[in-house]
């Protein structure tokens, strides 16, 4: 008997990732590839390239690529656990989940930390982020995320690593939901190490990690990294011995990436992507007001790659039935993970089009009426915990 999954068509993902990828990408992962062989080495070679390409550096300028195996969270972890020196100080900016998550990352590895915290509808402060570095020289790092998953919130990265230079800190960079669609000047920002992953705006499957960095700051810790299996420094070493990962790679989500990488240049790179992004944002956007619902962010800060709506003030409204009755009609979305308020999140990125987009919306219509609720205001009521959604877990 088949199991139900093999039967079904896949459900189109509304997620800030992993997200819905194409048929060729899924598709290329049908294929096994040995971890030593000369031709896999020369895959891991030119994908290390081709993310530079797309961020328009290059190995000659000092720049280097270097792949970790783990989700996103590993890549960060990894450039505090190799990059930050012994006595070395991060400042950590957080209006959400994952600035935060990387105040515990610093905690566990028993790195000293500030951090400046800013609601999680507000950029940081940036005048109190200046007066912070003034009034900290042991501040040796300043870390902050692009793209905040958790609202979607597109921080002002340029401003921020201006501040970051004139203080001589090295900045580090969370762009996970933001680089393959959101164009990055390395040079304006001042950065030194950006992370970002394949299972975001670059369209493949989660299994590895990405960091950009400066070659002369990667290597400048490398004695004192403070973990095995996350040492950036190391396993960069390891891709200049014989082109390998020290150990196991994701050899199909290689595959897989090496096939999105192709589709995103046949796209038009990040431009066009970033272009096609925006358009379905405006469609979500567009549609979902219409409706009722009322959008958590500001224009002025709601980057085009993640939009969270407020939960309907309507007591017939109950997210996971709303959840669940959207996924019966083939359509995944995610909750909020806003400490302060009540929402649910879309995410516009992955292989959607505007047809997906105006399908989700009229679904979405569609369970209104079948719940009998009204989206017209957002609540005001005692934020869910999160381990409430154990379908997410």
């Amino acid at each position: 008997m088949n199991h139900p999954s093999e039967m079904a068509p896949d459900k189109l993902l509304f997620t800030p990732g992993p997200l819905t990828t194409s048929a060729a990408v899924k598709q290329a992962m049908l294929h096994d590839a040995g971890s030593w062989h000369f031709e896999f080495n020369a895959l891991i070679q030119w994908i290390r390239s081709e993310i530079l390409s797309i961020a328009g550096l290059a190995a000659g300028d000092g720049w280097e690529t270097v792949l970790l195996q783990g989700s996103g969270t590993f890549g960060v972890e990894s450039v505090f656990a190799t990059c930050v020196v012994p006595g070395g100080k991060v400042c950590v900016l957080a209006n959400g989940a994952y600035g935060e998550r990387m105040v515990q990352m610093l905690e566990h590895l028993k790195i000293s930390y500030a951090v400046l915290r800013a609601p999680e509808n507000e950029w940081p402060d940036l005048e109190e982020l200046d007066r912070m570095l003034s009034d900290d020289p042991e501040i040796s790092h300043l870390a902050a995320i692009h793209c905040e998953t958790t609202t979607g919130i597109l921080n002002p990265i340029e401003d921020i690593g201006q501040i970051a230079r004139r203080h001589g800190c090295l900045f580090i960079v969370d762009a996970m939901s933001s680089f393959g669609a959101v164009p990055i000047d390395f040079g304006q920002a001042g950065i030194d190490f950006l992370i970002s992953s394949p299972n975001k705006c670059l369209e493949s499957v989660p299994g590895f990690s990405f960091v950009i960095a400066r070659r002369a700051m990667l290597l400048a810790n490398e004695k004192n990294a403070r973990s095995l299996s996350l040492n950036l420094a190391a396993q960069l070493r390891g891709f200049e011995k014989n082109g390998q990962f020290r150990y196991t790679p994701p050899t199909h989500t290689l595959l897989a990436f090496e096939r999105a990488l192709t589709e995103f240049h046949l796209e038009g790179g990040v431009t066009a992507r970033g272009v096609r992004y925006q358009h379905n944002h405006e469609i979500l956007m567009e549609g979902m007001q219409q409706l009722g619902f009322k959008p958590y962010l500001s224009p002025a800060v709601q980057s085009h790659l993640i939009t969270a709506f407020y939960f309907p003030a309507d007591t017939r409204f109950q997210f996971i039935e709303f959840y669940r009755r959207l996924s019966e009609k083939g359509f995944i979305i995610y909750p909020g993970k806003i400490s302060q308020a009540e929402t649910f999140r879309i995410g516009n990125i992955g292989h959607i089009f505007e047809a997906d987009i105006r399908a989700l919306v009229k679904a979405v219509g569609d369970v209104m009426k079948e719940m009998n609720f009204s989206a017209a205001q957002p609540s005001e009521t005692t934020p869910t915990p999160l381990n409430c959604f154990p379908i997410l877990a």
